[in-house]
Parts: structure tokens; sequence; C-alpha cells
């Protein structure tokens, strides 16, 4: 089973079983590689030698269901894929939903623009709007899932529009579910989301190509 199939199945509620196992599956394409963590269950998606991901997974100390997030296996996988990486993410996914969003959007479609050149750089089919005082981007991410990331300015925080934000990703969606990435210790992008109705569905650590 490929890694398009496992991020579909996790959308709809399907996890991989907590059997304490770690599936190694090749990268969906040259730009994306990385780890997924579900509940007792890892998904390694890489074109590195499987066996070789298990060896370093085997010979990782501390908790082994804990294993691929473990910055000895991550500093292992770095080093051997020449790649590097910012954090691990938590994993959160929402589904479509009907009609147009509540809040007033300008799309904007200059290539230029600063928000569009930076999402351009992790996602394909990328489009971006702009509210007052606030940036939604959508585009196709890991394995072509949909991906929105929102940013909001400082003086636009705490009235709700990051919520708002978050929201609209679920009606412009072209797909039947939208996925999105919070650092844990950004407690209020993590609010903002499950408020926004996306579910946390395990961790994600993406090593981005040098």
């Amino acid at each position: 089973m490929g890694l398009t199939r496992i991020l579909a199945d996790v959308a709809e509620g399907r996890f991989p079983p907590p059997d304490g196992a770690t599936t190694v599956v090749p990268q969906p394409s040259g730009r994306d590689a990385g780890v997924l963590a579900f509940t007792a269950h890892s998904v390694v998606f890489t074109d590195e030698d499987p066996d070789w991901v298990l060896g370093i997974l085997a010979a990782t100390p501390g908790d082994p269901l804990a294993a691929t997030m473990n910055p000895h296996f991550l500093n292992a996988l770095l080093s051997r894929t020449g790649r590097r990486m910012n954090t691990i993410d938590l994993l959160t996914v929402a589904s479509a939903l009907p009609g147009a969003p509540d809040l007033a959007l300008r799309e904007i479609h200059d290539p230029e623009h600063p928000r569009v050149a930076r999402a351009m750089k992790y996602r394909d089919e990328v489009r971006v709007w702009s509210a007052e005082g606030g940036v939604l981007v959508l585009g196709r991410g890991v394995a072509g899932r949909w991906e929105a990331a929102i940013e909001v300015a400082e003086e636009a925080r705490g009235q709700g529009l990051g919520g708002r934000l978050a929201r609209a990703a679920r009606h412009l969606v072209p797909g039947p579910a939208v996925w999105a990435q919070q650092s844990p210790g950004n407690a209020r992008s993590v609010r903002t989301f499950q408020a926004a109705g996306y579910r946390p569905v395990g961790a994600e650590a993406l090593l981005i190509a040098a």
C-alpha cells in the first residue's frame, strides 16, 4: 500500500493497525520524504533501503513505539538522505464543506507575492487568498493531498479570523479533505484549527531537500 492510499484511509478514519510496526513505502515524489507516526504504527516514506531503515529503528534507544520520532533515528535518516527538517508537526485533517466560505476573500494571482512564492516551494497547484488581516494558502503537498496554511497579522489576532480562515479552506478545497500541520508548541494555532473542525491524526516530520 502506497502513501497516497494510507493518507486517503486516514482522512476517512481508517488508521494503520496499532501493532507497533513501521511500514516503509517509496517516496510519492522526489520532493516529499518523511515520517508519519500514528497510534502504535509509523510510516516512513523514503527511497532509501527499507532494511536499512528498519535496522536503524531496531538500534534506536528508548520506547520502540516512539522510535521513528526519536532524534537518533531522524538524525540518521537526515544524514543518509542529505536532507534537512524544520520540526515535528501535529498532523490534522478535516472534511470538505459545501458552499462558499462566510468570509470576504480576494484571490492573489501574483506569483511574486512572498506568500505565493514560499508556498510554491513545498506545494503544487497553489492558490492564495487574502482577507482583511490574514492570508489563506491551499495547495497540493505530500502525496498530492490538499493542505491549508493560514497567516494572521498581529493586529488582527484575538478576533477569530484564524478560525474563519481555517474553516474557509474546508469550503474552498476541491477535494474531499484538507490537511494542515501545526507545531505542537504553537498552542494558539493548534486550538484554532481544532475549533475549525480539523482532527488530530498523528505526527509528521518532513524531510526537505537541501
